[in-house]
């Protein structure tokens, strides 16, 4: 006789286990946590500095860069003055909860009132890992079509709202917003959605109020 041990289910409840032994510590500091997924090339970067040019004379703001080399968007959020450190994977496609605490006990909370976790650029291994965070925020450009919500189910199931970035470039590309939002929905009614262009600061506004909003609840509920 012999035992099948599952070890993806052992590996996914380890994870869940430290994803909330971190969101506590978070709770506990006061820290709102946000998970920021998306492809590579759909404008995490950009989104993410203009996000942080609107919000940090309101809030104490640090960033997490992960990647699986280079320290290239680490360098780039450094210049906007806040805090950062660059995480790299060792190859892994994604962060689970226990890199992403180990890279929240290295960079330091103590003094943070938001923090984003720029993930590993892919639409499929993110989707899979809680890493803790309060927020799951995914991005999809405009160039990469409406139909990925049907080739990646999973990453839309789990997001709290998807960014549909690069709107500028919709006269170029064969892309239906409704579409898109329909069969993301689909997958999950509640999801949030915010037409934006990160190069020309189209939709912006709407999205950083929305986040705003967002952590204001939060920190009323402490």
């Amino acid at each position: 006789m012999f035992e099948v041990y599952e070890t993806k289910e052992r590996i996914m409840a380890d994870n869940e286990a430290e994803a909330a032994k971190l969101r506590k510590l978070l709770r506990e500091n006061g820290t709102f946590m946000v998970n920021l997924m998306g492809s590579p090339g759909s404008g995490k970067t950009s989104v993410l500095i203009r996000t942080i040019n609107a919000l940090k004379e309101k809030y104490r703001i640090a960033v997490m860069e992960a990647d699986v080399e280079s320290d290239v968007d680490a360098r780039t959020i450094n210049d906007l003055g806040v805090r950062v450190i660059q995480l790299h994977s060792g190859g892994l496609c994604h962060m689970d909860a226990d890199m992403t605490a180990r890279g929240v006990n290295k960079l330091g909370i103590e003094e943070t009132d938001l923090l984003i976790l720029e993930n590993i650029g892919n639409l499929v291994c993110p989707a899979e890992f809680d890493t803790g965070a309060n927020l799951k925020v995914m991005i999809l450009s405009v160039p990469e079509g409406d139909d990925k919500p049907l080739k990646y189910p999973l990453m839309f199931t789990v997001s709290d709202c998807m960014l549909i970035n690069k709107i500028d470039t919709l006269p170029v590309f064969d892309f239906d917003r409704e579409k898109c939002l329909e069969r993301a929905r689909r997958l999950n009614e509640n999801i949030v959605s915010f037409a934006i262009s990160a190069e020309t600061g189209e939709g912006m506004d709407e999205w950083i109020e929305w986040l705003s909003s967002q952590i204001e609840q939060w920190r009323n509920s402490l």
